[in-house]
């Protein structure tokens, strides 16, 4: 049927612009998901909600959609924790894949998922593939202590079709923000999420409140969802969409400028990645405090789910 009727809607720019509800949102996603609309209508819907701005009622929308057409991971016997990872390196290392290794080595199931949206940068996957971790053929259950990586297109070949987008029309659309939000699995998952401009903090947070999330909310690196090894960033968690700031942001001078690889390619991180794991070299305080707090949530998000009803 087309979503030219909800372009008129959200199309109307940003001070007559209205919102749709969560089930229209969901029918509108649903459709560009499936390839169903043309590109077009695509365009125009990256354009308008670009200029709009989504609220958390049509990102729930969105997510709806998009958890209808997932390919799940089974459940885990531990809570899944969710590393999104579409930034990549460009001034810094990707140490994504070190708080991955990291929570492994804490008994975890640790999935990382992802897919290059700027031809510029170096991604976790990148660092991953030089970890000798390759990306997922086919989704499987992760085990506790294992780091799995799987590509959007793996996950939901749509998603991966509308963040290919960008490279398009060079605007980040819905796709965007909802690939940081989601838990791709059938089992109790943590989302560790990041945000880079304050307005999606505010956006993000309310979006984890309605859908009754349980995630970790921090300013990223340069957009990954890693803390900044130089200097702490606030950090909220969410346990059923419940928000606790579980740290402030550090202040003040550095006490300890972190030793990190002065090149950012895949090679100088993973081989900086190995000699933290191996102790060679410190685990930064910031991600080291990250770990703290994840392993927290998930002790919290695993007892809730293992109590007697």
């Amino acid at each position: 049927m087309g979503i030219s009727q909800y372009i008129k809607e959200i199309g109307r720019g940003k001070d007559g612009a209205r919102a749709l509800s969560r089930t229209q949102a969901a029918d509108l996603f649903g459709q560009v998901l499936d390839g169903t609309v043309t590109d077009l209508e695509i365009g125009g819907f990256c354009l308008a909600m670009r200029i709009k701005g989504e609220t958390e009622l049509e990102m729930a929308g969105f997510l709806d959609a998009t958890y209808a057409r997932l390919i799940m991971v089974p459940a885990c016997d531990r809570p899944l924790v969710v590393l999104p990872s579409y930034n990549g390196a460009r001034k810094l290392p990707v140490l994504t894949p070190l708080l991955a290794l990291l929570l492994a080595r804490e008994g975890l199931p640790v999935l990382v998922h992802g897919t290059a949206t700027e031809s510029t940068r170096i991604s976790a996957q990148n660092v991953l593939l030089a970890l000798d971790i390759p990306a997922l053929t086919a989704i499987k259950e992760i085990a506790n202590g294992e780091v799995a990586y799987a590509t959007t297109e793996l996950l939901c070949p749509g998603l991966k079709r509308l963040l290919d987008v960008r490279r398009a029309v060079g605007l980040r659309n819905p796709a965007h923000s909802l690939v940081k939000l989601m838990a791709p699995t059938d089992g109790p998952a943590l989302v560790v999420s990041s945000y880079t401009h304050p307005e999606y903090a505010v956006s993000m947070a309310a979006t984890f409140a309605l859908m009754e999330s349980n995630a970790l909310l921090l300013r990223g690196t340069e957009g990954e969802v890693v803390a900044d090894a130089r200097r702490a960033p606030q950090m909220t968690g969410y346990l059923r969409g419940q928000p606790t700031l579980m740290q402030e942001a550090q202040s003040g001078p550095l006490a300890v400028v972190p030793d990190l690889p002065k090149e950012i390619d895949a090679d100088s991180t993973a081989t900086y990645i190995r000699d933290v794991l191996a102790g060679r070299k410190p685990v930064p305080a910031p991600i080291a405090q990250q770990v703290a707090h994840i392993l927290r949530l998930t002790l919290q998000i695993f007892e809730n789910t293992t109590a007697p009803v």
